[in-house]
């Protein structure tokens, strides 16, 4: 599945990534405050798309004036999501490079897969959540007419092998048509 926005294209991931993956995930001010530590390298970046970025629903966010992808975004069924939600409900995760932030890309990314799950997949409601701290999260996840619903502490994180609290945001598929 391709999606687009006016300035961005949201597509899978592919192995040829690898390179543009790796110059914005080995920034250690971007991986380990959503949950993941820097990549190593290159090499790294690849065994990463393969293994964990070629899940169902998962996308490159690409800018369409280079065409190159420069974050992520994905859509998590129940069964690996943080929290119990039912099956028509998901969640909602992403990252973008530093070079990035406080550019709206990254709602502008949201907003699409909002529709996308809300119109085309069915889903009754979503839930985004970001580790206590990530306040570029939280305020992308505001921006987005998530509003909070509530925190869960000593939540294990184990890609960074700590415990951390998160906080849980959730919108309903009727507060998002009010917002269109």
């Amino acid at each position: 599945m391709i999606l687009e926005t006016e300035r961005l294209i949201l597509r899978p991931w592919e192995e040829a990534d690898a390179e543009e993956l790796y110059k914005y995930a080995k920034d250690p001010d971007v991986g380990p405050i959503a949950g993941w530590p820097p990549h190593t390298s290159v090499e790294n970046s690849r065994e990463i798309i393969k293994n964990v970025l070629s899940a169902p629903e998962t996308y490159a966010v690409v800018l369409k004036k280079t065409l190159k992808p420069v974050g992520s975004i994905g859509i998590i069924a129940p069964q690996p999501s943080h929290t119990s939600i039912t099956d028509t409900e998901r969640e909602i995760g992403y990252w973008i490079g530093k070079p990035y932030w406080g550019r709206g890309l990254i709602p502008e990314a949201v907003k699409e897969i909002q529709r996308y799950c809300f119109e085309d997949l069915g889903c009754s409601a979503l839930w985004c959540v970001y580790y206590d701290g990530n306040t570029k999260s939280k305020r992308a996840a505001e921006k987005c007419g998530f509003a909070y619903h509530h925190t869960e502490e000593n939540k294990p994180c184990p890609l960074m092998q700590d415990v951390r609290t998160e906080h849980f945001t959730y919108l309903s598929k009727k507060d998002w048509e009010g917002l269109q």
